[in-house]
């Protein structure tokens, strides 16, 4: 099999029967015998199966990540799978919900998006929702960002007609344990069906292939590495499970944004790119701050401790960041629950130094939102009056004690 870039050149890379990959050291290999020598598969580009001409048009964005691939087997390569036959043909179900039309962005790895590429699919998605004929939009997209460019999107596309979907997978095609298909199946029928018009993220609600669950795109974050129920709304409730084998949408929060005319449609597709997001840790070194400011940095998200406090060393230096005319915004890194900056001497500093404390957002949002206000207005007192305006439920105003998840049994 082909070997990646950082391979060992002394290793020999094997498929085995059961899909997986082992590399053995050719120094140690006594003989190799040829069993068999098997041609290179030519994918058809006929078309083996057909969509439905009756069906709604869903429109699928590819921007890269695993669900927007395959492995051939042969070689073991990975082969993107973004044409509208690839996808049907890896998930037949779909034949029966709608048709697909795809337009590849681009095919990076979600690490490497900015907020340009978010601008970019804002205004892709922009100009499809224009179209009388495409009733919905999926996003495939990378799981280790999702949930920036999520936010990114619920600021630059207000007042939609139908849910924008991002989707990925935890699992590669090539893996019995893929949840590839679930997610991208409940997806098309979340932005077919369900009854608001947001951003939002769907993915797998459990381990298990019974359902996905619907995340609002501002209130969810990837809590795990590798499992396949990775994604949890934070200080909300998801806004629904779906149910693909049922082809149904159960709605679990009544706190959603409708469905919106199409000309109601709010395009502002612009970010500052020169934001920072920074932690508050022990020993956190003021010069981090002041080294933001003298590069030109227009605005910094801290992510503080506890109830919004970042060590009072760094007081000064916050404070001459806001003179100058950098927007300083407090956020919390224990996720759940809200910043409070009046309860502790520090915190009340803070705000006297001009910190403009983020409520519950998360970090993530609310780094993304600086970026959005900063590319409208660089006003602080403007800064302030949009970071504060509750646009699309990325504040919750109202908490309850089972927006916290527990363990099960206690």
């Amino acid at each position: 099999m082909p070997k990646h870039a950082l391979s060992a050149p002394e290793m020999i890379v094997l498929k085995l029967d059961n899909g997986y990959n082992v590399g053995i050291d050719s120094s140690k290999i006594a003989r190799i015998e040829v069993v068999e020598c098997r041609p290179f598969r030519e994918y058809s580009l006929v078309p083996t199966v057909q969509f439905d001409p009756s069906l709604p048009l869903v429109k699928v964005v590819g921007t890269g990540g695993t669900i927007a691939s395959r492995v051939e087997y042969e070689t073991g390569a990975v082969k993107p799978a973004m044409t509208p036959q690839d996808l049907l043909e890896l998930m037949p179900e779909l034949g029966r919900i709608a048709r697909l039309e795809v337009e590849v962005l681009f095919n990076i790895l979600s690490e490497n998006m900015t907020p340009h590429h978010w601008e970019q699919i804002a205004l892709c998605v922009a100009r499809t929702i224009e179209r009388s004929d495409v009733s919905g939009i999926v996003i495939a997209h990378g799981t280790d960002t999702m949930s920036y460019t999520a936010a990114a999107l619920a600021f630059a596309l207000q007042n939609l007609p139908y849910p924008i979907v991002l989707v990925g997978a935890q699992r590669s095609s090539d893996r019995p344990s893929t949840d590839a298909a679930l997610n991208f199946i409940s997806a098309v029928i979340t932005t077919l069906r369900a009854p608001f018009g947001e951003v939002v993220v769907c993915m797998h609600g459990t381990p298990s292939d019974t359902y996905s669950l619907v995340h609002r795109g501002v209130k969810v974050r990837k809590m795990h590495s590798s499992r396949r129920d990775a994604f949890q709304s934070i200080n909300d409730y998801p806004l629904a499970r779906v149910w693909p084998l049922e082809g149904r949408v159960e709605v679990l929060n009544r706190r959603f944004i409708p469905r919106k005319d199409k000309d109601s449609l709010r395009v502002i597709a612009r970010f500052e790119p020169r934001v920072a997001l920074v932690k508050a840790y022990p020993g956190f070194q003021p010069e981090i701050i002041d080294m933001l400011v003298d590069r030109g940095f227009k605005g910094i998200v801290i992510e503080g401790t506890g109830l919004g406090h970042i060590n009072e060393q760094s007081i000064p230096s916050i404070k001459r960041a806001v003179e100058l005319g950098v927007a300083v915004v407090m956020t919390t890194q224990t996720l759940f629950g809200r910043v409070n900056m009046n309860v502790y001497l520090t915190g009340r500093r803070l705000l006297e130094a001009g910190v403009i404390p983020c409520s519950d957002m998360l970090p993530e949002t609310a780094f993304v939102k600086l970026s959005w206000v900063l590319a409208q207005t660089q006003d602080l007192n403007e800064v302030r009056k949009l970071m504060l305006t509750n646009f699309v439920n990325e504040i919750n105003p109202i908490h309850t004690p089972d927006l916290y998840p527990r363990w099960p049994g206690t």
